[in-house]
C-alpha cells in the first residue's frame, strides 16, 4: 500500500473510531439524571475534544531538534524581585489576589482513606488546616479579603464540604468547583469503560478526574472564575495543596501587579535548581520562540538521560504558578489553551487495562502572553509525598508559625536531609506506630530504615544514620539514644519488664 493509502486508511479508522466513542458516550449521557444533564454534557464535551486531540498527535510531542535554553531575562532570580521591595498598598495589592489550592487527590499512596488535605502533618494540623492559618493570617494582618478556592474531584468533594463547615469562623472566604470527571478507555478497543453516568458500584473504577490542566475549564465552567473577576480579583496564585512551601509570596505578587517596564505577565511558573532527587521534574525551555514546559514523558527515549542532566537543564517545575484571570478568561473563550497530552496507563482491580488521558495545568504557559520563569528558594518546594517527607515537616528542622513552616534557625546549613524511610513506614498509621517521638534531626544528613525498626522517646539523629532490620529481626532504638554517623543492623529487642 503506498504511504498516501495507509494515512487515508489510517484517517477513515479514526474517524470510525471517533464516531463509535461519540456513541457510547451519548448512551451513557442518556442515562443522567435531568438535575445533572448540562453538568455531564460539558464534561463528556470536553473528554470528546481531548479524545480527537490523542487521535491526531502521534509519538513524542516535541522536536528535540528546537529545544533551546530559555533566553536570560525570561527567568528571573526571586533576589532580584524581592531586592525591589514593596509598596505601602500592599493591601490593595493583596486585594486582587485569589489563592488556589489543587484539592483533587487522595491519600491512598500514604495508606489514608478520604482527601489527601485532610491528613495530620504537624501539631494535628491538616494540609487544608495549614493552608486556611496561612491566608486567614494575611488576612488579617494587612485588613484583606483574599479568598480561597478548591479545586475538588469527584472523590474528594463531598468529605472536603463536610470539613468546610469547621472554619467557618474564619476569616477567608472559602469557594469550591470541581474538576471535570471523565471516562477511563479500554486500553485496546480505545472505548470508554462506563456503561452509565454512575460512579458506584461496578462504575467505580471507570471514572478519574483528568489531571489539573483541567482547571482551567472546569474553573471557567463553573461560573466561579466571573463571579471572581466581578469582584475585582485579578491573579490566582494556583498550587498543589501538598506543598508546604507554597506560601503567598508579596515581592511576586508586587511583580506582577507593578512590572518594572510597566508590562505585566499573564503566567509566572516558579521555578527551583534541581537536584540529584529531582531530575524527572518538569523543565522550562525555550520553544519555537515561547517558554514551554517539557515534561519527561514528552521527551523522545534517546534524550531521557541528556533530559535528566543537572548540567543543561537547571531548574525544574515546582506548580507554584500566578495566572492572570482576564486571560484564562479570554483564552478558554477562544479555546485557545494548549496543552500536552499525558496519557497514563492504569490497570483496574479486575485486571482490565485502560488509559486515562490528563494535561498539566502548567503546560499551558505557551498560551499565554508575556509568560515569566522565576527561580525562587528550594524552601518554597515542600511537597509531602510520602513518610519519609512527612517526618521531615514533622521535625524540629522547621518551625510553624501561623500555618507557614520554616526551616529552623538552629540548623547550621539550609538544605533538607535526605531520609528514606522503608515498605515497613509507607502508611501513615504504621509510620506513627513506629516513632514514640519524632526524633531530633537538627544534625541530620542522610537517614536510610529499612525492616521492623522503631523508635524510642528523644532519639536525636546526627550525619549519617543507616538503620537495617533484616527479615524476622527487629531493632528498637532505645529512649534518648543519639546516633550519629551510625550503622545499626542485627536485632535488638526493648521489651517492657
Amino acid at each position: 500500500m503506498s504511504q498516501d493509502g495507509a494515512s487515508q486508511f489510517q484517517e477513515v479508522i479514526r474517524q470510525e473510531l471517533e464516531l463509535s466513542v461519540k456513541k457510547e458516550l451519548e448512551k451513557i449521557l442518556n442515562t443522567a439524571p435531568s438535575h445533572e444533564l448540562e453538568h455531564t454534557k460539558k464534561d463528556l464535551d470536553g473528554f470528546r475534544k481531548l479524545f480527537h486531540r490523542f487521535l491526531q498527535e502521534k509519538g513524542p510531542s516535541v522536536d528535540w531538534g528546537k529545544i533551546q535554553r530559555p533566553p536570560e531575562d525570561s527567568i528571573q532570580p526571586y533576589e532580584k524581585i524581592k531586592a525591589r521591595g514593596l509598596p505601602d498598598n500592599i493591601s490593595s495589592v493583596l486585594n486582587k489576589l485569589v489563592v488556589v489550592k489543587l484539592n483533587g487527590g487522595l491519600g491512598t499512596s500514604m495508606g489514608c482513606k478520604g482527601p489527601k488535605s485532610l491528613i495530620g502533618v504537624r501539631n494535628e494540623n491538616t494540609f487544608l488546616d495549614l493552608t486556611v492559618q496561612q491566608i486567614e493570617h494575611l488576612n488579617k494582618t494587612y485588613n484583606t479579603d483574599v479568598p480561597l478556592v478548591l479545586m475538588n474531584s469527584f472523590n474528594t468533594d463531598e468529605d472536603t464540604k463536610k470539613i468546610l463547615q469547621k472554619y467557618s469562623h474564619c476569616r477567608v472566604k472559602i469557594y469550591t468547583f470541581n474538576q471535570s470527571r471523565y471516562p477511563r478507555i479500554n486500553k485496546e478497543s480505545l472505548l470508554p469503560v462506563a456503561k452509565d453516568v454512575s460512579y458506584s458500584g461496578e462504575n467505580t473504577e471507570a471514572w478519574y478526574p483528568p489531571g489539573h490542566g483541567d482547571i482551567y475549564a472546569s474553573f471557567y465552567n463553573s461560573g466561579l472564575l466571573d463571579t471572581l473577576i466581578e469582584e475585582g480579583k485579578e491573579y490566582i496564585f494556583v498550587s498543589n495543596i501538598d506543598n508546604l512551601g507554597a506560601t503567598v509570596d508579596l515581592y511576586i505578587l508586587n511583580h506582577l501587579m507593578n512590572p518594572p517596564n510597566g508590562k505585566r505577565c499573564e503566567f509566572v511558573m516558579e521555578v527551583t535548581n534541581k537536584t540529584r532527587a529531582d531530575v524527572k521534574g518538569g523543565t522550562l525551555t525555550q520553544y519555537e520562540g515561547k517558554l514551554r514546559l517539557v515534561e519527561i514523558a514528552q521527551v523522545p527515549k534517546a534524550h531521557v538521560d541528556e533530559f535528566k542532566s543537572v548540567s543543561k537543564f537547571k531548574i525544574f517545575n515546582t506548580n507554584n504558578l500566578w495566572i492572570s484571570l482576564a486571560a484564562v478568561k479570554r483564552l478558554q473563550e477562544q479555546n485557545s489553551i494548549d496543552m500536552e497530552i499525558i496519557v497514563n496507563p492504569k490497570t483496574l482491580d479486575g485486571g482490565l487495562n485502560v488509559i486515562q488521558l490528563e494535561t498539566a495545568v502548567g503546560a499551558a504557559i505557551k498560551s499565554f502572553e508575556n509568560s515569566l520563569g522565576i527561580n525562587v528558594p528550594r524552601s518554597r518546594f515542600l511537597p509531602v509525598k510520602t513518610t519519609s517527607d512527612l517526618l521531615l515537616v514533622m521535625s524540629n528542622l522547621y518551625s510553624l508559625n501561623a500555618g507557614s513552616l520554616t526551616m529552623s534557625e538552629k540548623r547550621e546549613f539550609p538544605t533538607v536531609p535526605l531520609v528514606k524511610l522503608g515498605s515497613s513506614f509507607t502508611k501513615v498509621q504504621d509510620y506513627l506506630r513506629r516513632f514514640e517521638s519524632i526524633p531530633d534531626m537538627l544534625e541530620l544528613d542522610h537517614l536510610t530504615v529499612s525492616g521492623d525498626v522503631t523508635f524510642g522517646k528523644n532519639v536525636s539523629l546526627k550525619g549519617t544514620v543507616i538503620i537495617i532490620a533484616n527479615h524476622g529481626d527487629r531493632i528498637d532504638i532505645p529512649p534518648g539514644a543519639v546516633l550519629e554517623n551510625k550503622i545499626v543492623s542485627g536485632n535488638l529487642r526493648i521489651l517492657d519488664h
